[in-house]
């Protein structure tokens, strides 16, 4: 059967499956016969590079550093086709993860480092439906603001029309020239070249203790309810793990914002800027949370001047 080369039926029919367990790239002894669980190897002048099972490698004596998980794409691609490799690579990259391609007859697969193993799962899934992360740029904030704009244009709080520009997105183009703003936390989702859903994380403190705020986040009302958002919330947690920072402070709804992790923050003893706010302010505690934090929550400057 002959391969697939249309780009877009490919990406809507990646069906990326993860391989269990790890595997290494080693440069195999000269000389030496061909043995073990070998699952690709490719001859170059300076020697024979082999890829293999971690454990395999580790059997035979082999040297290694680089340790990936092995993700098949199941679409059958043809090996003429233009412009898939191009398109995957590019969507790990904007997400920080290194890709190493095998094209073999009937399928491509990749190798990523397998701590990131996830996270390119996930990028590749959305992908699949068009959908691809990345950090915004200069050139993106009036898209970006319109789609704010947009996105709030119904009050989340009344359900009622907002009269001229909602409070949101006057708020977004305070933070993008504000000195608490974070430009590795201000992510877009892009879709067929048109920016569907952004978020932002600025910087925040409890005491001395600095963390992230985050908000607005925004998604074209067309593309709501869609994992858009789902997708920009896993992002930044992602972003903000890698990153060392502690946590992730935001201002919602519990019974939506409680499946990516997050609980009132009086219940980790932070209290809200308005003590108001009660249980919809709230936290997520990562990795590098220190013991015993205590205080209030302080947003970067424009929030204070709402």
């Amino acid at each position: 059967m002959s391969g697939e080369t249309d780009l877009k039926t490919l990406l809507q029919s990646l069906h990326p499956v993860a391989r269990d367990g790890d595997y290494v790239y080693a440069l195999w002894p000269h000389g030496r016969p061909l043995k073990g669980g070998i699952e690709a190897a490719v001859r170059e002048a300076e020697g024979l590079t082999v890829v293999l099972r971690r454990d395999e490698a580790d059997a035979l004596g082999l040297s290694y550093d680089f340790v990936a998980s092995w993700i098949t794409l199941q679409v059958h691609s043809a090996l003429e086709a233009v412009g898939l490799t191009a398109a995957v690579s590019a969507a790990l990259t904007h997400a920080g993860i290194s890709c190493n391609v095998l094209a073999g007859f009937h399928h491509d697969h990749l190798l990523v480092p397998s701590a990131d193993a996830g996270r390119a799962m996930d990028v590749l899934r959305l992908l699949g439906k068009g959908l691809v992360l990345r950090s915004e740029r200069p050139e993106d904030r009036a898209e970006i603001l319109e789609l704010t704009a947009q996105a709030f244009s119904v009050s989340p709080v009344t359900g009622e029309p907002v009269d001229g520009v909602p409070i949101e997105a006057g708020l977004l183009r305070k933070l993008f020239e504000c000195p608490e703003y974070l430009p590795e936390f201000s992510i877009v989702a892009e879709m067929g070249g048109e920016i569907v859903g952004h978020a932002i994380s600025t910087r925040g403190w409890i005491g001395d203790l600095e963390l992230l705020g985050l908000g607005p986040i925004g998604v074209l009302p067309a593309f709501q309810k869609r994992g858009v958002g789902s997708a920009l919330m896993r992002e930044t947690t992602a972003r903000a793990t890698a990153a060392g920072e502690p946590g992730i402070a935001l201002l919602g709804s519990p019974l939506y914002y409680m499946r990516f992790g997050y609980v009132p923050a009086a219940s980790v003893g932070v209290q809200p800027p308005e003590a108001m706010w009660g249980d919809h302010f709230q936290l997520l505690t990562l990795p590098a949370w220190p013991d015993d934090v205590r205080g209030t929550f302080r947003y970067a400057g424009p929030f204070s001047r709402l």
